[in-house]
């Protein structure tokens, strides 16, 4: 784990002690990492983008598409993921089961009154609970990664949109979502009535401290610090369950992500009339003009430009400076085209769907682009 990921299958799996040394591995070069980091990268939440660069840099130089096909030559994706998905829950109860038994209730409110530590002066509780909270969410973010590139979904961790969409994804953090209702869907049903009634006082006002990421990730861990006699197996329970929900998390985003890649690529390999195909994809996806554009419909289109773009050289500098659209104006184009259409029809019908089931506009539209594609 600490330079590639270990993989396992069905018939291929590793014993506890094997997991255990892995980990136990893995454990060691976090804790290194740890105790370079000072009391102000815990409280200012800077341990987090170091942790980002530690865990991904020469990570994403190593694990690439071939890496996977070099080791699963012809196994399905879907396969694939499904067994690192449970590799990693398994790695992550193993490592909360090690790093539980020094936790503490002072801990989290430790961490939110740090502050020009150097980093020998951190509190041992405290570095212990870091390294709890980091190798988890590396992890986590190197399962995320590996997810995409088993989907064929480019990301590069050095362009700042790409990594933040792959922590996003990893951490499952939702844009706006509140901190605290983060952490109760966090954690299984049965244990959140303990999340409510514990994260309050000088705990909350910890994890106010840290930036948004940071809280996230204190808030979904301090349960497991504060409760005692049941932290080794609460720890076991939830290092296990956020991994299994942020693994379930990345291959539905990731997997819906190469389903629409895999549209937009099919369009664009059959289609004989690229420049026409862009605008009428738009002008579908536009039906609905007063509501919000779906995010699948919004991906689509960017993938389509781009694989038109690639495939067939096709650049539309006045689509791309069109505000709204006008269904007259793309009327005149269908109408301006020669020969058999088909293809822009079949394109329309599958950009159509790509949100779900077609609505009234969707229809109208698609009914009207038939009329005008049959020319008997």
């Amino acid at each position: 784990m600490t330079d590639a990921p270990k993989h396992t299958t069905d018939s291929d799996r590793s014993d506890d002690a094997a997991d255990r040394k892995v980990v136990e591995q893995e454990q060691a070069a976090i804790r290194d990492f740890v105790k370079g980091l000072s009391g102000d990268d815990i409280k200012s939440g800077n341990w987090f983008t170091k942790l980002a660069a530690h865990a991904m840099n020469t990570y994403t130089e190593k694990v690439d598409w071939k890496y996977f096909q070099d080791r699963y030559a012809g196994v399905p994706a879907d396969v694939i993921v499904d067994q690192r998905i449970k590799m990693a829950a398994r790695y992550a109860a193993l490592e909360g089961g090690l790093s539980a038994g020094a936790y503490t209730a002072a801990v989290a409110a430790t961490i939110g009154s740090l502050g020009g530590a150097s980093p020998a002066t951190v509190p041992a509780a405290v570095a212990t609970v870091t390294v709890d909270v980091a190798f988890v969410t590396q992890l986590q973010l190197r399962l995320a990664y590996d997810i995409s590139v088993l989907y064929r979904v480019p990301l590069n961790v050095h362009d700042p949109d790409d990594l933040w969409k792959l922590i996003r994804v990893a951490l499952t953090i939702k844009s706006g979502e509140a901190a605290n209702k983060t952490v109760s869907k966090a954690v299984p049903l049965v244990v959140r009535p303990l999340v409510k009634r514990f994260y309050s006082g000088s705990t909350l006002a910890a994890g106010r401290a840290l930036p948004v990421v940071g809280r996230h990730l204190l808030q979904r861990n301090v349960i497991k610090i504060g409760i005692p006699l049941i932290g080794v197996p609460l720890s076991v329970l939830l290092n296990r369950y956020t991994t299994l929900v942020a693994g379930r998390h990345a291959r539905a985003v990731f997997r819906n992500e190469a389903r629409v890649i895999e549209l937009a690529a099919g369009i664009s390999e059959r289609s004989r009339h690229p420049q026409l195909v862009l605008w009428v994809a738009w002008l579908v996806i536009r039906a609905n003009a007063k509501d919000k554009i779906a995010d699948d419909e919004a991906l689509l289109m960017r993938h389509l430009v781009r694989s038109v773009r690639e495939r067939h050289e096709v650049v539309d500098e006045r689509l791309a400076q069109v505000v709204d659209i006008d269904p007259a104006d793309v009327w005149k184009r269908v109408d301006a085209e020669p020969g058999d259409l088909g293809d822009v029809l079949d394109a329309a019908q599958r950009v159509a769907t790509v949100d779900g089931d077609v609505n009234a506009r969707e229809k109208t539209i698609l009914a009207e682009l038939q009329k005008r594609c049959s020319r008997d």
